[in-house]
């Protein structure tokens, strides 16, 4: 009983030392954290260091798969359709991100049967051929995946996680410390343990946020954002042996995200109407194509 109160103490510590103060703006209807740029943030995570770091592994990335015959080439007609979906959604960007018209956005395609797509910090871009194949994704359904992936870099998600997981770490590492020796147990395990929860409750939250601004930008730019229902209907439909427990995942569920794509559809709509010149009632049902089975 002693060490399920000293793990709640400990829960509550990390909770109010690691998140930021909880203010939340609504920005188009959505509701975000707003970006900053505080002092411990810049100790924990700098922002120059990030960019350099991911420019860095981005190029080495790219260079890898050239080597192994993996860079699909940029005359290809699924390059050619990603960047150009990629010149669409890019100019919609900056109203979530200031800086994001200062990047250097690149958009690639690797071969690879993993279900996957990433948007590194300045807006570099990688889609594996997997997930276009498997899903049969329309160029809605690419925009939605897309729009996702930018929405992370857009909203510095990285950023904030590698300074949230550094922070935690300190704090269980003197938090367990103390907790043992106050107790007359060793806590430490358990202590990383409620750490690594308290982070994956965050990347949760900014899977939320990114479906969301990922959206938006997409519908800004003329893609249906009812296509992030049909995309998070054929994950569930392709993940036939179950999610893992929404618990213990960075990624809420299929169904918690459809719920809330549906729960802001009123907003989303009438942007993708608008970029179409037409109204959300004169908007046709939503077409998608089958996914490989």
């Amino acid at each position: 009983m002693k060490k399920i109160f000293v793990l709640a103490a400990l829960c509550a510590a990390m909770q109010g030392a690691v998140a930021q103060d909880g203010k939340q703006v609504v920005q188009d209807g959505i509701v975000v954290k707003p970006l900053k740029d505080g002092l411990v943030r810049n100790i924990l995570a700098p922002e120059e260091q990030i960019n350099q770091q991911s420019a860095q592994q981005y190029t080495s990335l790219m260079g890898q798969a050239r080597e192994k015959g993996a860079l699909v080439p940029s005359d290809d007609p699924q390059v050619k359709r990603l960047r150009a979906i990629a010149q669409r959604i890019i100019p919609q960007t900056a109203r979530w991100n200031p800086k994001a018209k200062q990047w250097n956005w690149q958009v690639n395609l690797l071969k690879s049967d993993q279900v996957n797509a990433f948007c590194m910090p300045g807006g570099r871009i990688a889609f594996f051929t997997g997930i276009i194949d498997k899903l049969k994704l329309t160029d809605d359904e690419i925009a939605a995946v897309m729009g996702h992936e930018i929405a992370h870099a857009l909203r510095e998600h990285g950023r904030e996680r590698q300074s949230k997981a550094t922070g935690t770490s300190l704090i269980t590492g003197i938090g367990g410390a103390v907790l043992s020796a106050w107790s007359g147990y060793d806590v430490r395990g358990v202590a990383n343990a409620a750490g690594q929860m308290v982070v994956l409750k965050f990347s949760r939250d900014e899977e939320r946020e990114a479906d969301l601004v990922g959206l938006d930008i997409a519908a800004r730019a003329g893609y249906d954002p009812r296509a992030g229902i049909a995309l998070w209907n054929k994950m569930a439909a392709l993940d036939e042996r179950g999610a893992p427990i929404e618990l213990l995942s960075t990624h809420p569920g299929g169904a918690n995200r459809i719920e809330q794509i549906q729960d802001h559809m009123n907003v989303l709509l009438p942007l993708y109407a608008r970029a179409k010149g037409t109204s959300v009632e004169r908007l046709p049902a939503y077409r998608t194509n089958l996914a490989a089975r």
